[in-house]
């Protein structure tokens, strides 16, 4: 089991020195508001997770001790080893919502940056006339998380897809041999506040949601497992119970 030593509070409205827009999430009912920890690396400080719809849209967003996607890892010159930062919301919706099997493990969104490499082949982010090369912005995917002990012990990772094995995928599922999607949905950042809206077949209303800001890693030989959660900045809940819920 792995375990977090933050404090939280799932709050209402709360009250901070942030000059925030109303709409960030640290200002939303419901949110789950850990407190600041100023040991951290502010951009990845989780100050409030909060997750809501309209709908069949679905907001997630995020409020962090500092500008968030202001610090973005470096590149390694390689894909083998190649680091990926992330801001995280793992979530009870069952993959098949956007594609995968049913029951494939836990479903989450994520912004993503790494510079090594690019995993949106439908889209180009630094409007370049290029769909490869730009990998380093902040851009979104659905991703399926399961422990794999092979990443560390209670460690997680992108749910690797076995060779010969040949597993429902969404329709813009980027090729590479784990369970990831590139659906397109551009991060938003204001200051201290990363937002995905994202169209979610159904709503997503009454699921249960957390917040993570981590580091991934691709493995050395680029082998399974491919994609491995190696470090863990902040989880907004502390223990990765998903307290939240989506209304």
């Amino acid at each position: 089991m792995i375990r977090f030593l933050t404090t939280v509070t799932v709050v209402g409205l709360c009250a901070t020195g942030l000059s925030a827009d109303d709409s960030h999430a640290i200002h939303q009912g419901g949110a789950i508001a850990p407190e600041a920890k100023t040991a951290k690396v502010a951009s990845f400080d989780i100050l409030a997770a909060h997750v809501h719809r309209a709908g069949n849209m679905v907001s997630f967003h995020m409020t962090t001790n500092g500008a968030a996607g202001s610090d973005t890892p470096e590149a390694k010159g390689s894909v083998g080893g190649a680091p990926v930062w992330s801001y995280v919301w793992p979530t009870s919706l069952d993959p098949s919502v956007v594609g995968f099997d049913e029951g494939a493990g836990i479903l989450a969104m994520a912004a993503t940056s790494h510079p090594d490499f690019d995993d949106t082949p439908l889209f180009d982010e630094n409007l370049d006339g290029s769909t490869g090369n730009d990998g380093g912005i902040w851009h979104s995917h659905w991703v399926v998380l399961a422990p794999t002990e092979a990443c560390g012990s209670g460690s997680l990772a992108v749910k690797d897809i076995p060779e010969g094995a040949t597993p429902n995928l969404p329709l813009t599922w980027p090729g590479f041999p784990i369970l990831l999607d590139s659906p397109g949905f551009t991060p938003v950042f204001d200051g201290p506040e990363v937002t995905i809206n994202a169209a979610v077949a159904g709503g997503a209303h009454g699921a249960s949601y957390d917040g993570v800001t981590a580091a991934l890693r691709v493995n050395e030989s680029v082998h399974a497992p491919l994609l491995c959660v190696t470090d863990v900045f902040d989880v907004a809940s502390a223990d990765l119970s998903l307290p939240g819920r989506v209304e």
